[in-house]
């Protein structure tokens, strides 16, 4: 197997465990903020996979996250908050995680080694042509996430990889191929650590940038929110407040007139005749509040 990145020694570790512990996590933080940067060089790659999620979750497909380990918590982490935070479908996104719930009290490794399970947990989320699966491994090489993106690939849906090492069998088998050319981890091979944070990061950006694209930010505001719960409430109220201009009691009056949603809230108060009116200028839109906006302003 050839040498990869994230298992060599860290320079500076040499000695860790006999520092100071205060200089120890000095060392650890670097570790970390050096991995951040490694996102840096991912920009365009990142960009190109957000425009791709984007349109085949426009057209009605899935994105499915598929991983192992701390890789798979990672963008298991993602693929959960899309729904709440720009009120995607949850019946678009899919999450495969190796060994599934199971997983969650115990990442035992054995998972992330069973390709078939991986071929299996594709062919029953029913990825397609028309759909994408992200897959990601610090290592580019998990046979979980390699076996993943192969039946992805073979029943025709697009495939995005996100892996930390340069030249991972994971970037042969994608359509977009994203590398976080982390360092060296403090603790040699323990991935969760700085190829964890660069990975967060990237999914990060990642969604965000499919929550712009799908129309549903506006000004650093979350739009096409799911508020159901009461922090969200308030931050539905403060954002159509914020865009609008009117006063927290008439957003709140405007979110109750809308059923809840606050682009047709906002369409509202920009002057939109009634609720079917809101809707069809969104429609019109494709969903993007701005060029609603324009369309009820006019």
């Amino acid at each position: 197997m050839p040498a990869m990145k994230t298992e060599e020694r860290h320079d500076e570790a040499k000695g860790l465990d006999l520092m100071d512990p205060a200089l120890a996590l000095r060392v650890l933080a670097s570790g970390q903020q050096a991995a951040a940067k490694a996102v840096d060089a991912a920009i365009e790659p990142i960009a190109c996979a957000a425009a791709l999620a984007a349109s085949i979750l426009s057209a009605g497909g899935k994105l499915a996250y598929a991983g192992a380990g701390s890789s798979g918590l990672m963008a298991m982490a993602d693929a959960l908050e899309l729904p709440g935070t720009y009120g995607i479908s949850q019946q678009q996104i899919v999450i495969l995680l190796a060994g599934g719930a199971a997983s969650l009290g115990d990442l035992a490794g054995g998972y992330e080694d069973d390709t078939e399970l991986a071929r299996n947990d594709v062919r029953e989320a029913g990825i397609a042509a028309g759909d994408c699966l992200i897959s990601v491994s610090a290592s580019g090489s998990t046979p979980y996430a390699l076996a993943a993106a192969e039946e992805a690939r073979k029943r025709g849906a697009k495939v995005i990889a996100v892996a930390n090492n340069p030249d991972a069998p994971l970037f042969e088998r994608a359509d977009v191929a994203i590398l976080l050319k982390t360092p060296p981890e403090v603790i040699s091979g323990s991935t969760r650590m700085g190829a964890g944070t660069a990975q967060k990061i990237a999914f990060n950006m990642f969604s965000t940038l499919i929550g712009i694209h799908l129309g549903h930010v506006l000004d650093g505001h979350m739009v096409n929110l799911r508020a159901d719960n009461i922090k969200l409430r308030g931050r539905a109220i403060r954002i159509v407040s914020d865009i609008t201009g009117v006063p927290a009691g008439e957003a709140e009056r405007l979110i109750r007139a809308a059923s809840g949603s606050v682009k047709l809230a906002i369409l509202l108060a920009f002057g939109a005749e009634d609720l079917p009116a809101a809707e069809a200028a969104l429609a019109n839109a494709n969903q993007n509040l701005r060029r609603a906006i324009a369309i009820v302003s006019t």
